[in-house]
C-alpha cells in the first residue's frame, strides 16, 4: 500500500515533466527544424510574455485570487508606453511608465479585493472592460506604428545592450529570454525564501487560519497584486515591441494563456499550491501545443476550444487529487484516534 502511495506521489510530482517531454518529441517529429536555433529562439520570444504573465497569475491563484484583466491591462500599459517613447524618445521612461500604469491598475484591483472583500473574479473582470476601453479611447481605436528603437525590447539580442553585449557567449541571446530568466529566478526566490511567499501559501490554504496566525492578509494581497502589476507592465513592453506596434486590441485572451499555464503547471485553482518551475513547464507545454496545432493547420477557434478543455481537465485532476489527499488525512486521523483510545 505504501509503495502504491509513493508511486502516486511521484506521478503527481513529475508527470508534468513527462508531458513536456512528450510534447517536445511530438513537435520535433512534426517539424524537423524544431531544434534549430532560429526556431527555438522564436519559441522563446513567444513564450517569454506568456510565462511572465503566468507567474503573476500563479502568485494570485496560490493566495486564492486570480486576474482576468491581464490582457487588457497589458494593452493599456503597452500603448501608453509606446506613445510615451514616440513623444520623448526615452526607452527607460517608456519602460517605467508601462510598469507604473500596470501597477496602478492592480492597486485598484487590490483595494476592492482586499479592503472591500469583493471576489477577484468580479473585480478583475470589471478592470478588463475599463482598461481595454481606456486603451481604445486613448488611441481612438488606432494602432500606433513605426516604433523605431522601441522594438529592441522584444526583438533585440543581448549584443544590442552596450555593456552586457560584450559577453561573447551570450551576445545572441534574445532580450525577452533574458527578462524571463531573471524574473524566473526572482519569483522562485520570493516563493521559497521569503516570509511573503510563505504567507501566500498560508492565505490560499486557509485564510482564516492565516489571519489567526498573525499574517497581515490585506498587505500580502496588495503585494501580490503589485508584483503582478510589475510583471504585466514588463510583458506589455515586450509584447508591443515584439509585434512592433502599439495595439489597443492586442493581447486579447492572454489572461487565459497565463491561467492555463499556471494550472497545467500544478498550481491548485483552490489555492495554497503552486511552484515557479511547474508554472514555467506548464507554459512550455502550452507553447509546444500551440506549435503543434499551428503546424497541423488547426483553426484558431478550434485551438481555443482545445485550450478550454485543457483548463477543465487540469482543474478536475487537481480537485480529484486534493479530494483523495483529504480522504487519506481523515482516515489517518481516525486511525490515530482509534489507537489512542
Amino acid at each position: 500500500m505504501r509503495l502504491k502511495d509513493n508511486a502516486g506521489q511521484l506521478m503527481q510530482k513529475y508527470s508534468i515533466f513527462f508531458v513536456l517531454l512528450v510534447m517536445i518529441l511530438i513537435s520535433a517529429a512534426m517539424n524537423p527544424n524544431f531544434f534549430g536555433v532560429n526556431n527555438l529562439t522564436n519559441i522563446g520570444r513567444q513564450l517569454a510574455v506568456a510565462t511572465i504573465l503566468a507567474y503573476g497569475e500563479m502568485l494570485l491563484i496560490i493566495s486564492g485570487m486570480l486576474d482576468l484583466s491581464v490582457g487588457a491591462v497589458l494593452a493599456l500599459s503597452g500603448v501608453l508606453s509606446v506613445d510615451f517613447y514616440k513623444t520623448t524618445g526615452s526607452l527607460f521612461g517608456a519602460f517605467v511608465l508601462a510598469i507604473v500604469v500596470a501597477v496602478a491598475c492592480n492597486l485598484v484591483n487590490a483595494f476592492f479585493v482586499a479592503n472591500c472583500r469583493m471576489p477577484a473574479f468580479i473585480v478583475t473582470l470589471a478592470m478588463t472592460m475599463a482598461a481595454r476601453g481606456l486603451a481604445l479611447i486613448y488611441t481612438k481605436g488606432q494602432n500606433i506604428l513605426q516604433l523605431g528603437d522601441y522594438k529592441v525590447f522584444g526583438q533585440g539580442r543581448l549584443s544590442d545592450v552596450p555593456v552586457l553585449g560584450k559577453i561573447t557567449f551570450l551576445e545572441n541571446v534574445p532580450i525577452p529570454i533574458i527578462f524571463l530568466i531573471i524574473i524566473t529566478v526572482i519569483i522562485w526566490y520570493i516563493l521559497n525564501n521569503t516570509k511573503f511567499g510563505r504567507s501566500l501559501y498560508a492565505i490560499g490554504g486557509n485564510e482564516e487560519a492565516a489571519i489567526a496566525s498573525g499574517i497581515n492578509v490585506v498587505r500580502s494581497k496588495y503585494t501580490a497584486f503589485i508584483i503582478n502589476g510589475v510583471l504585466v507592465g514588463i510583458a506589455g513592453v515586450l509584447f508591443m515591441s515584439r509585434v512592433n506596434a502599439g495595439l489597443p486590441n492586442g493581447a486579447i485572451g492572454y489572461e487565459m494563456e497565463g491561467l492555463t499555464a499556471a494550472i497545467v503547471g500544478g498550481t491548485s485553482f483552490t489555492g495554497g499550491v503552486g511552484t515557479t518551475l511547474g508554472t514555467m513547464v506548464g507554459s512550455f507545454i502550452i507553447g509546444c501545443l500551440n506549435n503543434i496545432m499551428n503546424l497541423q493547420g488547426v483553426d484558431s477557434y478550434v485551438q481555443q476550444v482545445v485550450k478550454g478543455g485543457i483548463i477543465v481537465a487540469a482543474v478536475l485532476y487537481d480537485l480529484k487529487f486534493k479530494n483523495k489527499k483529504n480522504v487519506k488525512i481523515i482516515l489517518r486521523d481516525k486511525g490515530d484516534k482509534g489507537s489512542a483510545s
